[in-house]
């Protein structure tokens, strides 16, 4: 009997492409463009659910968890625990995003709540315009609506 290696092809829709075929090469899948797409969106689902398991723990200024959390070290933590390092601050972590549009948001995004050019509160999209995150002194951990349009995304790399 002879082992025999047997390499399935993936098709399916990417933007303008019609279709692709994913080639197996030692155990990496490999087209340009998608598998890095497909690696930070598993990061996000993960950094999403994991911000989402955080529910009522309190706010606490420059807190980074596990029990209590600031808005910026609620994604930290997220992202870190989901595989992915972020920097500390709110700021920070908008420069070190690649900035999105708000038809192109996808569930694991970062929000950036903005004044001007200012960056002042962060939260994990969770789809249907909502986000999760540490609101406040007094507050907790939570899902709410996004309140503002004065919001720009990220995209953790």
């Amino acid at each position: 009997m002879t082992a025999q290696t047997h390499v399935p092809s993936l098709s399916f829709r990417v933007g303008a492409v019609s279709a692709m075929t994913l080639v197996a090469v030692s155990g990496t899948t490999l087209a340009p463009g998608v598998t890095s797409e497909a690696y930070a969106a598993t990061h996000a689902v993960k950094a999403l659910q994991i911000a989402a398991s955080k529910k009522g723990s309190p706010y606490s200024w420059g807190a980074t968890g596990p029990r209590r959390f600031d808005c910026s070290g609620l994604t930290v933590y997220s992202y870190k625990k989901a595989g992915k390092k972020l920097p500390r601050t709110t700021q920070q972590q908008y420069n070190k995003t690649r900035h999105i549009s708000a038809s192109k948001r996808k569930k694991g995004d970062l929000v950036f709540f903005h004044w001007g050019n200012n960056v002042y509160h962060v939260g994990i999209y969770a789809g249907s315009g909502k986000i999760w995150h540490s609101p406040k002194t007094g507050a907790v951990v939570r899902l709410e609506r996004i309140w503002s349009k004065s919001v720009w995304y990220g995209r953790v790399r």
